[in-house]
Parts: C-alpha cells; structure tokens; sequence
C-alpha cells in the first residue's frame, strides 16, 4: 500500500460536516476506468466520518480534499522524494497539517498511480472498482492520522477498513492476498 508521506494531521476535534473533492486528473485513461468525484466521495465520506475519533464537543466543519490522478514517471518521482522508494505506489497521502479555519478542514491531498491500481487488481484478481475502492479507504484514513507502521497499528486501520469496504458491499481486501503495507 502507499504510505502516509506527510506530518500528522493535527486539526483537532472536528465531526464531518460534508465533503468537497477536487478531482485532478494528469493522466490518460488507457482505454480503463477512472474514478470520478462521486465514486472518490461515495468512499472518502465514510472513511472520513469513522476515521476522525470526533466526539460530544467536536466542532462540525466542511472536509476539503484534493485528488489527483497521475502516471508512473510522476508517481516514482513523487515516491522517491517524500518516502525514498525509487517506484511508483498505488496511492499517496499528504496531510495538509493545517488546522480547522472558519469551519473548512483541509484534509490534504491523495496521489494515486492508475497504471499501478490497475496492474495490483489483475494481480491480485480483485474488480478494478473495488481495489480503488479500498485504496480511496487507505488513503483518507492516512490523511486522518491512522497508519500501519507496527502489528497493532496495521491490525486497527485493518479492521476499519475492512468494515468500511463491507457496509458497500465490498470484499475483504486482505483476504487472500500478500498485500504488503509498506508498498
């Protein structure tokens, strides 16, 4: 899986509001699916209303996320800059660090590799729908802070996952696959 390539969200307390994606898209289609706004946001919401820990007292705000599609030449160099790991990675998380400003959180920023989602789902004979699915899932979760570093970690974000991914109908991910979270 891609990694968490930025510091700590930090925002504070804050229970969704709504969410607002800006979808970019640097790279051709190939002739396969891309994900649009809706299908990011149809797994971004969810992902975002369980994975902030928000409780009583939260402030509510708007959730701004950024969303850009880009080649392999772009997502190698992107990984070799912030994680040094000299390949492109299926997704990549930048949280913004900011805090809550006049009731807008700004997430940050998630870089997926189509090229790469496409190649893991064949691999790992996965719909193609569902890999990126999962790893819109992965990577909000990562913007909120959650990460997979050590055993008890990975096992948390894990089973967030994997209910977030089984309330639309959606498959474990990790079953039956040697999925390594580090790439």
């Amino acid at each position: 899986m891609g990694d968490d390539a930025g510091p700590d969200p930090g925002a504070g307390p804050c229970d969704t509001g709504g969410l607002s994606i800006d979808l970019s898209i640097g790279v051709g289609s190939d002739g396969g699916w891309l994900p649009d706004e809706p299908f990011v946001a149809r797994f971004a919401d969810p992902a975002l209303r369980a994975g902030t820990g928000a409780g009583k007292g939260a402030v509510r705000c708007h959730h701004e996320l950024s969303v850009r599609l880009v080649d392999e030449r772009e997502g190698a160099g992107l990984n070799r800059e912030y994680r040094g790991v000299d390949r492109p990675t299926n997704v990549l998380s930048f949280p913004s660090g900011l805090p809550v400003l006049d009731g807008v959180a700004l997430l940050g920023d998630l870089v997926f590799c189509p090229a790469v989602i496409a190649s893991e789902a064949r691999g790992q004979a996965k719909r193609l729908q569902d890999h990126w699915a999962h790893l819109i899932v992965h990577g909000t979760l990562h913007l909120l802070g959650h990460d997979h570093r050590d055993a008890s970690e990975a096992n948390a974000m894990e089973a967030l996952e994997i209910r977030l991914l089984s309330a639309a109908g959606i498959a474990d991910p990790y079953r039956g696959t040697a999925d390594d979270p580090d790439e």
